[in-house]
């Protein structure tokens, strides 16, 4: 490999064979910090000086040491030699499509070469075809239909396929819009009026009834079919009434998991319903005993809120109901059995404190 001229230069100068021929090349090299002497060659990356007998690489019109020729970002060489090269620094492949290469909206991989902008996405030309015929549309042009990329010829008979897929009851022509369904065909919905106000309706805007016929919504609002309180569409089956509302039964739900309760036990808290999980992780009452929020029944005793099973006595554990005659001890219940075996003194003691509590 020949010497670039600049360093065929060098060689040729009179102070480098001077000072080569006495072996004191190394003092010659010009410092670190003040870049190479003027008219020698110097490394595109980091600017210092290339010595001519070692080994150099020659890109773009730069010159380079082998180490400083690496991916700006992952810092090794390339392999093969292969680099892309954007806004003036190299990358290898790998490390170019990770930071600019798009992928593509087909396939998924990244694209390196000409990349089809189109539909808001970026395809490889090969990916960017026809949905339905897989003809190339890099070229040709497409159309967008139903969210897919058509052909012109495909995208003319996927429009005249739909246009053909309704066929009005009444004008036997075709329809482009959405279709007004009476009685189980489909209509053009300009042929009909609201059966109360006389409106024009339309196909999203109407409501049929076995007993008034076609309505409009706000007439259909006025009349006595319930509206599900959720989606304010018609309860014309089972219906549910809570809250105060009426409710499809598949739409009255748990306002926190939102699981339907079909008809199974639910709880009532500031307008909204809850499952009995939810109601007790969220609002239920806390055991005195076991402090555990109480899933069941709630025993409320001594100003307190006891599981069933955690409201016994304090001193020989026999479960207890509010009809059984039990005595307040540090702040818990005592049974009337043990409550006898307390001696005289502390019995007149606790009856002098509940008179106290009594009087307050």
């Amino acid at each position: 490999m020949a010497a670039p001229p600049q360093l065929q230069e060098l060689e040729n100068s009179l102070l480098y064979r001077r000072r080569h021929k006495h072996g004191d090349v190394a003092e010659a090299r010009p410092s670190l910090v003040g870049g190479p002497p003027p008219g020698c060659a110097a490394c595109g990356l980091c600017s210092q000086p290339l010595e001519p007998a070692s080994p150099l690489v020659a890109s773009m019109g730069q010159l380079f040491h082998p180490r400083c020729f690496v991916c700006a970002q992952c810092f090794q060489p390339f392999p093969d030699g292969l680099f892309y090269e954007f806004e003036g620094r190299r990358y290898c492949e790998h490390d170019f499509q990770m930071l600019f290469a798009p992928c593509c909206g087909e396939c998924g991989e990244f694209i390196a070469g000409r990349v089809i902008r189109a539909a808001g996405r970026a395809w490889h030309p090969a990916c960017f075809s026809c949905c339905r015929c897989h003809s190339t549309l890099a070229e040709a042009g497409f159309v967008r239909s139903d969210g897919r990329n058509l052909c012109h010829a495909c995208g003319e008979e996927h429009r005249w396929q739909r246009s053909q897929r309704f066929r009005c009851h009444r004008c036997h022509g075709s329809i482009d819009e959405e279709p007004l369904v009476v009685g189980g065909d489909p209509h053009h919905a300009h042929h009909f009026n609201c059966s109360q106000c006389g409106k024009e309706l339309s196909a999203g805007a109407a409501r049929e009834t076995p007993a008034a016929g076609l309505l409009c919504l706000p007439c259909h609002d006025k009349s006595a079919v319930p509206i599900c309180a959720a989606c304010r569409r018609p309860v014309e089956e089972r219906i549910v009434n809570a809250l105060g509302k009426q409710w499809h039964v598949e739409h009255f739900v748990c306002a926190r998991c939102e699981k339907p309760f079909f008809g199974t036990r639910h709880y009532e808290r500031r307008g909204l319903a809850y499952c009995e999980t939810h109601y007790n992780q969220m609002f239920g009452d806390v055991c005195y005993h076991c402090n555990h929020v109480i899933g069941g029944d709630v025993v409320s005793a001594l100003n307190k809120a006891w599981c069933i099973s955690c409201f016994c006595c304090s001193t020989c554990s026999t479960r207890l109901t509010l009809k059984n005659r039990f005595v307040e001890f540090d702040m818990k219940p005592v049974c009337k059995r043990c409550y006898e075996k307390f001696p005289l003194e502390m019995k007149k003691r606790l009856k002098r404190l509940s008179r106290m509590a009594v009087s307050k």
